[in-house]
């Protein structure tokens, strides 16, 4: 049976074992090397794309991607949200009134960003009810003031759905006693758990309740978008400013959460880079590795020039010799790669329960996300490839330079 010249003798180099054990040794080290830099290089790459993921569906999920605001109480929402629906890029539109105050329970204080809503409205452009950890974002009706709490908010309070929590606001009300706070008593309809940041900020109230504590009854302060392209909210916000007139402003998601995007996608190139030269260790180990076996090989690649075999097959001799280390490292730290980024949240969680700790508390999502694409695992791949078919240039050159009478002298 055919087989090339090259590839034939170049395998059997591979396979075959060094008189000094001291190579083979390297060699094995710079195809360990490689495979732990791809798997590695994957294995984070597929975190940053999950902590991606949570930030666009969970974060954004409940933030919303444009709001439009009146420099006036809005008194018929309805109106506002017709006109801007017809607008381009525009899916869905809801109203919102925002309250700052501070909640208690018990003694327990927290402070709070209330969102008043409509409940039905809502679920167009928020994910807050696909979130609910009990209750109903129905059971929010006006006049009755339920409030839905964060999963983290209401443990933080020590509330329980069904318990009589106490909303503070910090306008004071003149009263006999002196100026005084503004206190109103809500009851605990429910809590959301979006295992994100908002879970420890966020509470929800009826619209008309919101209305009836800012004492503007029937209004609202502006209506919620949601978009086509969460990405195009700068623009399409810009043009709805410049077409619904001075009378409105608007404000979307990269203002109050576009820092930590634009993190993610900064770290993301920046671990690439910085990965990336472990890969490029293992491609110096590859050098070394061929170029001391280059060193080894003296005397069979004189025998090999003397029986007719060109400087550029001894050349080929020696990058199939090191492509397939490459090739071996490149596939373990693939399938290695593959395994930990589709079983990491596993195991951070399985570390957090043996250790009894919280790793990822501080973060806007807390617990460790992996999102595994193909597509930069074929990328990191081809790195991983280039780089190693590269590192066997240069010793299969010094190869190609040896010559057979200066080689068979010593041997």
């Amino acid at each position: 049976m055919f087989r090339p010249f090259a590839l034939f003798v170049g395998l059997r180099y591979t396979g075959a074992r060094a008189r000094n054990s001291f190579i083979s040794v390297i060699t094995l080290i710079s195809a360990l090397g490689l495979m732990l830099g791809v798997a590695v290089l994957i294995t984070v790459l597929s975190v940053m794309n999950g902590f991606d993921r949570e930030l666009q569906t969970r974060i954004l999920g409940m933030v919303t991607h444009l709001s439009v605001h009146g420099r006036e109480p809005v008194t018929d929402w309805q109106a506002l949200a017709d006109q801007v629906r017809d607008y381009p890029g525009v899916e869905a539109a809801a109203p919102f009134i925002k309250l700052e105050g501070m909640l208690t329970y018990e003694g327990n204080v927290a402070g709070v960003l209330v969102n008043g809503i409509e409940p039905e409205a809502e679920k167009d452009v928020s994910i807050v009810d696909e979130m609910m950890w009990d209750g109903d974002l129905q059971d929010l009706q006006p006049g009755e003031f339920g409030i839905v709490l964060g999963y983290a908010l209401a443990r933080k309070l020590g509330a329980e759905t069904g318990d009589k929590i106490t909303l503070v606001l910090p306008e004071a009300s003149v009263s006999p006693a002196g100026v005084m706070p503004r206190f109103k008593r809500f009851t605990v309809v429910g809590r959301f758990r979006a295992r994100a940041e908002v879970d420890s900020l966020y509470a929800y109230v009826a619209n008309e309740d919101a209305a009836r504590l800012e004492r503007q009854p029937g209004t609202v302060e502006g209506i919620h978008l949601r978009l086509t392209d969460l990405f195009a909210a700068p623009e399409i916000g810009w043009q709805l400013q410049q077409a619904l007139g001075p009378d409105y402003y608007t404000s979307d998601w990269t203002r109050s959460h576009g820092n930590l995007f634009q993190a993610i996608k900064m770290e993301k190139s920046m671990m690439t880079l910085l990965l990336s030269f472990i890969v490029a260790v293992a491609a110096f180990n590859i050098i070394s590795s061929q170029v001391m076996l280059v060193t080894e090989k003296r005397g069979n690649i004189a025998v090999l020039r003397t029986l007719g075999a060109s400087p550029g097959t001894i050349m080929r001799i020696f990058m199939v010799q090191g492509t397939v280390i490459g090739l071996a490292g490149t596939f373990l730290g693939t399938v290695l790669g593959v395994l930990l980024a589709t079983n990491v949240s596993e195991v951070a969680a399985w570390v957090e329960a043996t250790f009894n700790t919280r790793l990822f508390d501080a973060y806007f999502v807390n617990y460790l996300p992996s999102q595994l694409k193909w597509s930069d695992v074929t990328v990191i791949v081809g790195i991983a490839m280039l780089i190693s078919f590269s590192a066997t240039l240069y010793p299969s050159w010094r190869a190609s330079r040896v010559r057979p009478a200066e080689a068979l002298r010593y041997e």
